[in-house]
């Protein structure tokens, strides 16, 4: 039986606590809906900082939040700790892992997770880095072949622990990519001084011909220069044929000894159970239509990463970037209101308000618009933008204290290898550790 509001106000539940997620629910505050918000952890994560966790300059506790902390005070909000396991269109209702939950208006905002593209040996044996627990077995890996390293007498023997192949040039790899190289070029041998720096190395692979190429080519130039200058090798128009854990081989012949990859070159939707195959898209997106609804549904809405919404201007649908998510879930909870008064809908328009990259101290790329920064002055802006958009000021004092002690230290963090990673654990499910909920 699914459970029952007794309020007079339609119930709107909300799927997945992401910068979609909390924008329909934040913007829903005062009017006459009920808002239950449903998600597997109990935080709001902050994903375009999570290469800082997995490199050790941040703990996780600065970059999430907690989802009831969050909207506390807003009287017509409720939050419950569950996973949707699927959706019942014909009943209105979800089913999920603490019981049926009935809804009028349903918003999905599962956001994504990394695509292997099916290739089963390169799931298990790379590194993914979508959510906080995976993050932190990044960082223990990271550490623990250092630490495996330092051991070996030789620097045949030591390569594979030291090789870091890090797979597609986005914005994460570019950023995880300078954050490693930061790591060896300030930090390697003063932490092991039986170490060289030239003994760990850091490739960026990418089957497309430039890095950051949903930027502009000033943005890729800028950032592969900024790379090269920091010791970065990188491979542009280079495709992986497979990883064994050992040796990643890529198409052309060539191969690096590493047990360090880690994939960061696509990202597919988090689709829950009940949505037509028939509506399922590229990137396993939902198909949408102009106001975000799930196409063929009244009520059922699917906003940011797991949101296909196809027109002439989007062919392949909107970026997986966060403002994406925030402007879709204003115009989501705006859209709700309109249909329950009776009122006209509005067509959805993404204004797009520039991309951002960070490559390392004092580098970074900005595109706004026609305008184009790279250097200090885009690290500021990346630094400013990132700061204001944290949850939760605690967080954003935590953050800047540690980037000014990291600015003028050139050894900020901890790196501390609190919970051993080990290769039969699962990304979401470490074996030192219960679920981080």
């Amino acid at each position: 039986m699914a459970s029952k509001d007794k309020s007079k106000f339609p119930k709107v539940v909300v799927v997945g606590g992401g910068f979609g997620g909390l924008q329909v629910a934040k913007k829903l505050k005062d009017e006459p809906v009920d808002v239950l918000m449903i998600d597997k952890h109990n935080y709001h994560t902050f994903q375009p900082l999570l290469y800082q966790v997995a490199t050790g300059s941040l703990e996780p506790d600065s970059i999430a939040f907690s989802l009831r902390k969050n909207f506390a005070g807003q009287k017509n909000f409720r939050f419950r700790n569950a996973e949707v396991t699927g959706i019942n269109p014909e009943k209105n209702t979800i089913d999920t892992t603490i019981g049926e939950i009935a809804f009028d208006y349903l918003v999905i905002a599962t956001g994504s997770t990394t695509n292997f593209f099916g290739n089963k040996d390169i799931k298990h044996f790379a590194m993914p880095m979508k959510s906080i627990p995976e993050a932190l077995n990044l960082r223990s890996l990271i550490l623990q072949n250092i630490e495996e390293a330092v051991l070996k007498t030789t620097r045949q023997e030591r390569e594979p622990y030291l090789n870091f192949v890090l797979v597609g040039a986005g914005p994460t790899g570019v950023e995880l990519a300078g954050a490693l190289a930061e790591l060896r070029n300030h930090i390697l041998t003063s932490d092991y001084p039986e170490l060289e720096k030239d003994h760990m190395k850091v490739y960026l692979v990418d089957f497309q011909d430039r890095v950051l190429g949903a930027m502009s080519k000033e943005a890729s130039r800028g950032a592969a220069e900024f790379l090269k200058s920091m010791g970065v090798e990188v491979l542009a128009g280079v495709k992986v044929e497979s990883y064994d854990g050992v040796e990643i081989k890529f198409e052309g012949g060539k191969t690096i000894p590493t047990k360090n990859v880690i994939w960061s070159a696509g990202v597919m939707g988090v689709v829950p159970g009940g949505i037509s195959n028939d509506l399922i898209v590229r990137g396993n997106r939902v198909k949408t239509d102009s106001v975000c609804r799930v196409v063929g549904y009244s009520n059922i809405f699917a906003i940011g990463d797991v949101a296909s919404m196809i027109t002439e201007e989007t062919p392949k649908g909107h970026p997986g970037v966060a403002q994406v998510a925030i402007q879709m879930g204003n115009h989501t909870a705006k859209t709700i209101l309109q249909l329950i008064n009776g009122e006209p809908t509005v067509p959805f328009k993404y204004f797009d308000k520039g991309s951002l990259a960070t490559i390392g101290r004092n580098k970074a790329v900005a595109d706004l618009g026609k305008l184009k920064f790279q250097g200090f002055f885009a690290w500021m802006i990346w630094m400013f933008v990132h700061l204001i958009t944290l949850l939760g000021f605690r967080n954003k004092l935590i953050v800047f204290i540690n980037w000014v002690g990291s600015y003028l230290t050139y050894n900020g963090g901890a790196r501390l290898i609190i919970r051993p990673f080990t290769p039969e654990a699962t990304p979401e499910e470490p074996a030192s550790l219960s679920k981080t909920n």
